[in-house]
């Protein structure tokens, strides 16, 4: 097997989870401790990604360049990455930006079944030399084979890896397994794993991943991210070496950092609660947290209602303004009989 890698999405996914307000100084310390820790990238930048600071998924505390430069600036031994979704950046306003201030590696993601729209995004990053990596997000959504279908066409494109999303954090072990092992067994580049903790299940579902081919791992410190967050790297690592896998991980260092640096930035602890967990058992894309809570404290309505909404539409990322009409819909009188109590209140949970 070829040697695994780690993705720290830590001040990125971890965006998510405090409004897209990392400051210059958290990156700065965050970049400067994890420095030479082994992780292969560390991804810097707005919690979808580079162009994504907007009004309708939420404004970056700082620029994008300035995100980007900070990160550059205090990272010597290991690389620079950023993430991209086209639509919300482009090749002229983002990407060569980034180049220019020394993004070294790229992922460009989209839904799982519309791998079309990153070509010329992950062509053009090829012909510049940069590391790229193709991202199928919400692969539950899709069958396995047309997830090997649009995985096939990113190789195609010159991806040197894919890697799956688990947005909502809707994995099963099996569903991991059958996907990433079809996969590894139908492609020649890196078959990569980015899970999410909605039900409890990112380290197994990552360790399953593994076991099944992904040489890639993306996940975050303290699992800091969207919903109830992302595969925790200190307790990923440690069951790795438990089970004598080399990593090639300062482990130490990621403790140290998580336990030195991650406090500020957090603010609270990550973890589970009733809303991140009917988020991952109805299948839905965890960053819609904090705008379901929003909407159903704004029309009184049961936040776990409109999730099961957003489920049974297959909503994905980039349809934020579906929340606000599923909680006017079920604020109607005839819309909201479900049973359930509607001024439920789920502020104290996030």
């Amino acid at each position: 097997m070829a040697k695994l890698m780690i993705f720290d999405s830590t001040l990125r996914d971890g965006n998510h989870a405090v409004k897209h307000q990392i400051s210059k100084d958290s990156i700065e310390d965050y970049c400067l401790a994890m420095d030479g820790s082994g992780v292969h990238t560390i991804i810097v930048g707005h919690g979808n990604g580079l162009g994504a600071s907007s009004l309708q998924v939420g404004f970056s505390g700082i620029s994008e360049k300035e995100m980007l430069q900070t990160a550059r600036d205090s990272l010597e031994r290991t690389r620079l990455g950023a993430y991209m979704i086209p639509g919300f950046g482009t090749i002229h306003d983002n990407l060569e930006p980034a180049i220019e201030i020394g993004v070294e590696l790229f992922t460009i993601g989209c839904h799982c079944t519309e791998a079309d729209t990153t070509r010329q995004h992950i062509e053009f990053l090829r012909n510049a030399g940069k590391e790229t990596y193709g991202v199928l997000m919400m692969y539950h959504m899709a069958s396995t084979e047309k997830i090997l279908e649009e995985a096939q066409k990113m190789q195609s494109y010159g991806a040197q890896g894919v890697i799956l999303m688990d947005s909502a954090g809707a994995s099963t072990p099996e569903m991991v397994q059958k996907t990433i092992s079809t996969l590894y067994d139908g492609l020649q580049i890196h078959v990569g794993f980015h899970p999410h903790n909605n039900m409890g299940m990112a380290v197994a579902n990552a360790y399953t991943a593994y076991l099944e081919g992904a040489t890639i791992i993306d996940g975050t410190l303290r699992g800091f991210g969207a919903g109830a967050g992302n595969c925790q790297l200190e307790d990923f690592v440690a069951l790795l070496e438990k089970c004598h896998v080399k990593t090639g991980i300062d482990f130490y260092k990621l403790l140290d950092a998580s336990e030195q640096i991650m406090p500020g930035i957090m603010g609270k602890e990550m973890g589970q609660d009733p809303l991140s967990i009917v988020s991952g058992q109805n299948g839905v894309f965890s960053a819609f947290k904090i705008h379901v809570q929003k909407a159903a404290e704004e029309f009184h309505v049961d936040a776990r209602d409109i999730f099961k909404e957003l489920g049974r539409r297959k909503a994905v990322a980039g349809q934020e303004d579906m929340i606000v009409e599923i909680a006017e819909k079920l604020s109607r009188p005839a819309g909201s009989a479900s049973g359930h109590n509607m001024d439920y209140q789920l502020g104290s949970l996030l």
